[in-house]
């Protein structure tokens, strides 16, 4: 039995489904699941106690293991549902004023596109959506194209690490070097980061990051995590006003009281993440994530010429991680998607971006060649016998 079959056995998804989606929502090896339900177990038998006296404690334990994951300090770190929380409570808080202008890509996730719009218009600021030229080409000249749309009156950064509908790696790093230089405040989406790639936010010197812990990581659902550095803490508010706002007990952060103890929530996501790192430090992850890199890259040309699109990016590690994306001409991507499930068995997402559509394929621990050749049949028979996609 191969290490990919033995990791497969591990995880609770339906066998009979080709799983090319991880990218989406993650999944939960059995170990992990197992001590998420003993969490919820430990609520459901004394929550009085399990609330009141033992939380602070245990999230700082999981707080303490994901900021060595990550390269933090473990109070500079809050857990948060998901990014698009962290984001928002990110943008509730952020002094925009009447002129100002964040600066992002067109690359970046909807959800956050949407949320930093909704805040800038309630202020009378400007989401400047720079232009980014696919394909990517090199690291010099993104860079150059992101900074083509910087004025007098951009604030702050906003730029995911790693995108999601063209899963492409950004350089992210030199893009906070240029921004603190300039005098910005920089705000990463990592959402698709921990885990699928190192992260040192010690180095990459962010004063605001992202990033989900039930994608790659491999956390339940529901598990994210906002970092600010300490130096802006202070200017968070808390997206829900709970009992850490002048608290009667306030431990030695207001940036922990305001964010962490903020009502009955399940705590239990959260509190299996430890197990998580486990499983990823049990199971040799480095190696891993790096056979799951080979095997999308390799295969990333073959879909391109198949449904005649260039890839995105130079295929390395330098612009791709363990996603791929492949421009795909369909008038009807939604149906395109349900085909793929509904048919052949396939879950995949095919994503509107703008005026592009992408299919993504994402590759993890479980996934094997042959999983890419049921997509590659699929989408030949696809275009030989339906008029979905456009060669």
């Amino acid at each position: 039995m191969n290490n990919t079959t033995t990791l497969k056995s591990q995880f609770l998804l339906r066998p009979d489904i080709t799983f090319l989606n991880f990218g989406s929502f993650g999944a939960c090896p059995k170990p992990v699941f197992d001590d998420y339900q003993h969490w919820q177990l430990m609520l459901e038998r004394e929550p009085i106690q399990f609330f009141a006296f033992q939380s602070a404690e245990n999230l700082k334990k999981s707080r303490e293991a994901l900021s060595s994951f990550v390269h933090c300090h473990a109070d500079d770190i809050v857990f948060m549902s998901n990014p698009t929380t962290a984001i928002n409570t990110i943008a509730n808080s952020f002094p925009l004023n009447k002129g100002d202008e964040i600066l992002t890509t067109d690359l970046e996730y909807g959800a956050m596109d949407r949320t930093w719009q909704y805040y800038c218009d309630k202020n009378g600021a400007s989401y400047i959506r720079q232009h980014i030229s696919l394909p990517l080409v090199s690291k010099e000249i993104f860079i150059k194209q992101f900074w083509e749309g910087y004025t007098p009156n951009t604030k702050a950064i906003f730029i995911s690490q790693i995108t999601s509908s063209t899963a492409l790696k950004l350089p992210v790093e030199e893009i906070c070097l240029e921004a603190k230089q300039r005098g910005l405040i920089t705000i990463v989406d990592g959402a698709h980061v921990p885990a699928q790639m190192p992260l040192n936010l010690n180095q990459l010197n962010a004063d605001i990051y992202t990033g989900a812990c039930h994608k790659w990581m491999m956390a339940p659902k529901g598990c994210s995590f906002l970092y600010v550095a300490k130096h802006i803490q202070n200017l968070i508010n808390p997206l829900i006003v709970s009992w850490g706002y002048k608290s009667a007990a306030p431990s030695h952060s207001q940036f922990l009281d305001y964010h962490q103890m903020n009502g009955t929530r399940d705590l239990a996501p959260y509190l299996s993440l430890p197990r998580a790192i486990q499983f990823m430090s049990d199971n040799n992850w480095a190696e891993v994530s790096a056979n799951c890199r080979k095997l999308a890259q390799s295969n990333y040309q073959r879909f391109c010429t198949l449904l005649g699109s260039l890839p995105n990016c130079p295929i390395s590690d330098e612009f791709l991680g363990q996603m791929c994306s492949i421009a795909i001409r369909t008038s009807a991507p939604e149906q395109l998607q349900r085909l793929l499930y509904d048919k052949y068995k396939i879950e995949i997402p095919v994503m509107r971006h703008d005026k592009a559509v992408y299919i993504r394929y994402s590759i993890q621990a479980f996934n094997s060649p042959s999983d890419l050749d049921v997509l590659y049949n699929a989408l030949a028979e696809i275009i030989d016998t339906t008029d979905l996609i456009t060669i």
